[in-house]
Order: C-alpha cells, then sequence, then structure tokens
C-alpha cells in the first residue's frame, strides 16, 4: 500500500510542478519585457538611415545604435553625430553633426564654416564642397541648443539648423555611435 500512496502522491504533484513552471516562464519573459523596454527607453535605441543628408559619412539603409546615457550626463559635444526629432515636421527623426554647442558662433562664409572665428576643420564632409546657405549666414547658439549639420552639404541635400536654426537639446533621442548594419568595410565606430 505505500507504494501505491507513494505513486498517487508523485501524480499529484506531476501537476502542480507543471504550474509553477509556466508561472516561472510567464515571469522570466515579463522581466524580459521590462528589461527591454528599461534599455530601449533610457539606455539605447536603434535607428536606420534614410536619405543621402549625412553622406558619405552614412548611407541610405544603414542601422545604427543611438546612445542616450551621454545626453543624460554630458550632453552632445562637437562632432557627435545625433538622433533628433525633426523640427519641420511631426513623427519624424534625422540624424545631423553637432558644429555648435550653447555660446558658439558658427558662420558660413564663402561655403566654408567658421567656429568661433576660426574655419572648422571637417573631414567628415568630401574635399571642396561647398556649404550653401540658405536664409541666413551667422548664428549664435543660445542655452540649451545645439547647432546642427548634415555631412551632405549640396544645395537642397540636407535640411538642417541652415534651415531651421538651432535646435534645443531636449529634442534630441540619442548619439550615433556605432553602425551594426551592414556589415563589412563600414561596419562599426561611427567617425
Amino acid at each position: 500500500m505505500n507504494e501505491q500512496n507513494s505513486e498517487k502522491g508523485q501524480r499529484e504533484l506531476k501537476p502542480e510542478t507543471e504550474e509553477s513552471e509556466l508561472v516561472e516562464w510567464i515571469k522570466s519573459i515579463l522581466i524580459a519585457i521590462i528589461i527591454a523596454v528599461f534599455i530601449k527607453t533610457f539606455i539605447f535605441n536603434t535607428t536606420y538611415v534614410l536619405g543621402n543628408s549625412m553622406h558619405p559619412t552614412l548611407h541610405e539603409k544603414d542601422r545604427l545604435f543611438a546612445n542616450k546615457m551621454s545626453l543624460y550626463f554630458s550632453g552632445p559635444k562637437r562632432g557627435d553625430i545625433v538622433l533628433l526629432d525633426a523640427p519641420d515636421t511631426d513623427d519624424k527623426k534625422y540624424i545631423k553633426r553637432v558644429i555648435g554647442v550653447e555660446g558658439d558662433v558658427i558662420e558660413i562664409e564663402d561655403g566654408l564654416v567658421y567656429l568661433n572665428g576660426q574655419l572648422l576643420e571637417e573631414d567628415y564632409i568630401e574635399d571642396g564642397i561647398y556649404t550653401h546657405i540658405y536664409n541666413e549666414s551667422k548664428w549664435e547658439v543660445p542655452k540649451g541648443h545645439i547647432f546642427v549639420l548634415g555631412d551632405n552639404r549640396e544645395a537642397g541635400a540636407s535640411k538642417d539648423s541652415r534651415s531651421f536654426n538651432t535646435i534645443p537639446k531636449s529634442s534630441l533621442k540619442g548619439v550615433a555611435k556605432f553602425r551594426f548594419y551592414p556589415f563589412g568595410e563600414n561596419f562599426g565606430i561611427i567617425e
């Protein structure tokens, strides 16, 4: 009889074990979702490039990681490639390079960019490219704002601070630091 009671006890435990295993799976999935949402909200995001406004640095359909953490602690720095809410349209993001931060004076003269009176060395744009202006040629970056340009300076190739002026830092969504697709020679850290 002891064997029958023992078998009966094992049969009764089996459904509880399956139920507790299911609960553990659900807990694990919920924890993974919470961690993923936390990472996407506060640490980094992924994005892809549409258009050629950042050519030759970025190309159509490049996929990037945008780091959000640096925005919380140090803010964007000159030269950073940032993801931002488009100031001239809803539900759209732009990818641009930070040229000036608060307190800087940017001037475009004869197709060249000057930062605080000094010619800006821009090894990320094509040699000999002419930086066009639209309405203004000189900007002072106010507190809490940045001045951004696309790396493609051809006429009409990039909507940036030349057309919509400086942008508030609060519109920034991340700093693009790493290209994870396509694989090949451009894979890796973005300069």
